[in-house]
């Protein structure tokens, strides 16, 4: 069998920053090429970079969130376009302003399917939430790492709330060694 951690994948990092700063976001959404702004829809401003992909929604508070990024080199890298961007507009941005990752979701494949209503019996009711009638997956709630795993019949898994890379392939080998000492994965 192949090592289901060589099959994780880093889906989307989630960090949030901030300038110090009020802003005003009609100024800056006139000022700041290809940003969506809408406070109607949505309070803040959209600015999307291309190279890495990511999505900067920046708030009036000067509250900074990146999503998108596929890793954490890439959000750094978003967000250091960002606040170029808002310096060119001639708004005071610290020269490194502290990024903190606030989510990793990362997926990741068993390699074989798995039995959802043994699993739910045989970890216990503390940490899983499993209605099939309502969500296809079963909800399983690591302590170490920290962690929510979604669990689904094809072997595949999502894996959110990390904080740090590891804390994919901590997650991975804590459910792939609970699900070998129950019998359920052979």
């Amino acid at each position: 069998m192949a090592d289901p951690k060589e099959s994780i994948n880093i889906e989307n990092v989630v960090a949030s920053t901030g300038i110090g700063q009020e802003l005003d976001l009609q100024s800056v959404a006139m000022d700041l090429e290809g940003a969506d702004y809408d406070p109607e829809q949505f309070p803040g401003l959209v600015y999307r970079t291309q190279n890495p992909k990511s999505a900067a929604l920046i708030f009036r508070s000067g509250k900074i969130v990146c999503t998108g990024a596929k890793s954490t080199d890439a959000v750094h890298e978003s967000l250091n376009i960002v606040f170029d961007e808002l310096r060119e507009l001639q708004i005071q941005v610290e020269e490194d302003p502290e990024i903190i990752v606030q989510n990793i979701v990362s997926s990741a494949d068993l390699g074989r399917n798995l039995n959802l209503n043994a699993i739910a019996i045989g970890l216990g009711l503390e940490n899983i939430e499993y209605e099939p009638e309502q969500f296809p997956g079963l909800v399983y709630r690591l302590d170490e790492p920290k962690v929510v795993a979604l669990l689904f019949g094809s072997g595949k898994l999502v894996i959110t709330g990390g904080k740090k890379v590891e804390d994919a392939s901590q997650a991975v080998d804590v459910i792939v060694t609970r699900l070998e000492e129950l019998g359920l994965l052979e």
